[in-house]
């Protein structure tokens, strides 16, 4: 399903791109952005979801494979296929930063781990139940839904 844009033939917009383009309206100016290393490709985007450092160690060691995580003394720094927000609500103290730009840092975090291949993503879901075990938070699909 498309949107066209104007009148006549215009562009036709999936809502993929409407999701990106409002995000892009409310989104402050990119400050610091986490970079892909050189050699590898992002063919899916790039999001990406940081912790505060003290719980960083203990989540890497839930996680079955890790990709690029960065690091500084407040956050790591973990990278994502971009939209790995939606419909999950990451659990606090967890931050969701879209297009990888990283809030309030005064440098771009280093690069603390680089997974052998091409492709830079910690998988999304087991990030998340990761995040929930260590928060104590219940996973959005297993919370009771109220009538």
């Amino acid at each position: 399903m498309g949107v066209r844009s104007g009148s006549g033939g215009g562009q036709v917009m999936t809502l993929d791109t409407l999701v990106r383009l409002g995000r892009g309206l409310h989104a402050p100016a990119p400050v610091l952005r986490l970079p892909v290393p050189e050699g590898m490709t992002a063919p899916l985007g790039c999001d990406a979801v940081g912790v505060p450092a003290a719980l960083g160690p203990e989540l890497v060691s839930l996680l079955p494979r890790v990709g690029c995580v960065y690091a500084d003394e407040a956050h790591w720094w973990w990278l994502v296929p971009a939209d790995s927000d939606y419909a999950l609500e990451w659990p606090a103290p967890a931050q969701y930063a879209t297009g990888a730009v990283v809030p309030d840092a005064p440098v771009v975090p280093g690069l603390l781990y680089r997974p052998e291949g091409t492709l830079p993503y910690t998988p999304p879901i087991p990030l998340y139940l990761a995040l929930c075990r260590l928060t104590g938070t219940t996973p959005g699909w297993s919370r009771p839904v109220s009538a």
